[in-house]
């Protein structure tokens, strides 16, 4: 190959890497990139990236690479950088010039250096305490600046010792290699600016997110700490997933791009609750509001009593019919109280004797002679299961309407186009009878039949409810296999929910360990191994 055509497929190369850096999502991955084209289009065996915080007016190492000494380290190496920053102002206060890479920061120049050893104005210490320890070389040098589109320096690109293509021998950095070298880091630096502006903007998205469930977890803890969990679990379950080799699910395939959608649906996936009325949010229990109405009622069992009493001071009634009088009111007060709590399902027998309390007369305080209990205070201790009735009910369902509502209302850039789909989605059934749009299965994407599975698996065993205790894992895992069974959720999730053990790694995570029992899988109900 002649030098020109040796030339024109570096060109050629550097077009290739200018195209590769500007898909470069992860920003290590990114780095590592830039590095390893530098070294290769120059095919030079060393190699370092810094980049400058100046903050604390410093060039970071990122990257590093020795081919010859098999050192990788930062990037996707998994091994952290060792050395120590290189720090642009002495200690002295004045301009660290005799650094390479911080002379390059500093001055926003190139520095071509043949040989380090010989080599003048410049403090190669640690250089040759680097070659001492290890038996390098480190000869020639090639240092640039990376500068962004408003010619802001972000990092220095070093290369250590060039090679010669044919003989392998160490070489000075050619002007061909520097001038390709300056261009790849002029590429480089947009492109890092490029991604590291996206992070910061998905960064200050995802903080707007956060704000929405802190004014959620402010309003009332108990949705707040769902906003949290259910975002983990669903990506607990789709990784699962993702990983289903066979079965209906074994052409579902996450990218990278696909889970942060998932990762912000599932942030976002009760946004409507900031909507939704607190009391009946947090109702513990049937009769309260913004208080707990059951105090009021013990007043009136209070006065009765006393109504009782003075009858018997006046000769109306006798002492035993008094006594059995305040007995019956005493055991009709114990009644009323536990049907408050709601956590036990209300029969034919007790909604009778509610209704029958509710007769009894009373005196109020405008001295009128009134039923014992109102209408409203009856269909609330009358509901048949939990402390909501069907309208609080239906403000509670309605949250999910609301998401949507606000969710559809965004522009969302075509990553995140599915959003409001996966968020809004969690409700829905898979035989068609969930809400709010009534979807079936096939009409439902696996994103919002994941995030179903882990909306409910997170509700049965939370322990911040204040209207019940939170679910063991046995219990849970019992009442969502029914929920398989009668065509709630989606079988073959479910299936790998439990085969994959994605509950066992949620409960590590999120549940007490009074909750973690031994589960029997064979013993779920519609578990298919």
């Amino acid at each position: 190959m002649t030098q020109g055509e040796n030339l024109l497929h570096r060109l050629e190369e550097l077009n290739a890497i200018g195209v590769a850096l500007s898909s470069e999502r992860d920003i290590d991955r990114l780095l590592e990139t830039i590095l390893v084209a530098a070294q290769r289009i120059t095919n030079a065996d060393a190699g370092t990236l810094y980049l400058l915080e100046p903050d604390q007016q410093q060039l970071k190492f990122s990257i590093m690479r020795t081919n010859s000494l098999d050192i990788a380290q930062g990037g996707t190496s998994g091994n952290a950088i060792k050395p120590y920053p290189i720090h642009l102002i002495d200690k002295d206060g004045k301009p660290n010039h005799s650094m390479v890479v911080a002379h390059v920061a500093l001055n926003d120049v190139t520095v071509n250096i043949a040989d380090a050893y010989t080599a003048e104005g410049f403090d190669f210490s640690g250089t040759k305490g680097f070659d001492k320890k290890t038996g390098y070389r480190s000869t020639s040098f090639l240092a640039v600046p990376m500068k962004n589109h408003e010619n802001e320096i972000i990092g220095v690109l070093q290369l250590i010792n060039a090679q010669d293509r044919e003989s392998g021998a160490i070489v000075s950095f050619s002007e061909d290699d520097q001038h390709l070298l300056e261009s790849l880091a002029s590429q480089a630096a947009i492109a890092l600016t490029n991604r590291r502006l996206i992070q910061q903007l998905e960064d200050l998205f995802e903080s707007l997110i956060n704000l929405i469930n802190t004014a959620i977890d402010d309003k009332s803890p108990y949705t707040g700490g769902h906003c949290e969990r259910v975002p983990a679990l669903t990506m607990m379950l789709a990784e699962a997933a993702n990983k289903a080799k066979q079965g209906a699910l074994k052409d579902f395939n996450l990218t990278d791009k696909d889970r942060y959608e998932l990762k912000i649906a599932g942030l976002l996936h009760d946004c409507g609750k900031i909507t939704t009325p607190v009391h009946v949010v947090d109702k513990s229990t049937k009769l309260e509001t913004i208080f707990d109405r059951i105090q009021l009622i013990d007043t009136r069992f209070e006065v009765l009593k006393r109504d009782a009493e003075i009858e018997m001071l006046k000769g109306i009634r006798t002492n035993a019919d008094f006594e059995a009088t305040v007995r019956q009111l005493d055991a009709d007060r114990e009644f009323l109280r536990r049907c408050n709590i709601g956590s036990e399902k209300m029969q034919d027998a007790d909604v009778a004797r509610v209704q029958q309390i509710a007769q009894y007369k009373w005196r109020n305080i405008q001295g009128n002679t009134a039923d014992f209990l109102n209408a409203e205070e009856v269909e609330n201790l009358t509901i048949r299961a939990g402390t909501l009735t069907a309208a609080e009910r239906e403000k509670i369902n309605h949250h999910i309407d609301v998401t949507i509502k606000m969710l559809e209302a965004l522009p969302w850039p075509n990553h995140l186009k599915h959003v409001p789909e996966y968020a809004g989605g969690h409700h829905e059934r898979m035989d068609g009878k969930g809400y709010p749009k009534g979807l079936t299965r096939e009409q439902m994407s696996i994103q919002a039949r994941v995030m179903g599975i882990a909306d409910i698996f997170e509700a049965l065993t939370a322990k911040d409810r204040p209207y019940k205790e939170g679910k063991t894992l046995t219990e849970s895992l019992a009442i969502l296999g029914k929920f398989k069974e009668n065509g709630h959720i989606d079988p073959d999730l479910f299936d790998v929910f439990i085969r994959e053990k994605v509950y066992l790694a949620y409960a590590r995570q999120f549940l007490t360990p009074e909750q973690i029992d031994e589960v029997d899988e064979s013993k779920i109900p519609g578990y298919v191994p």
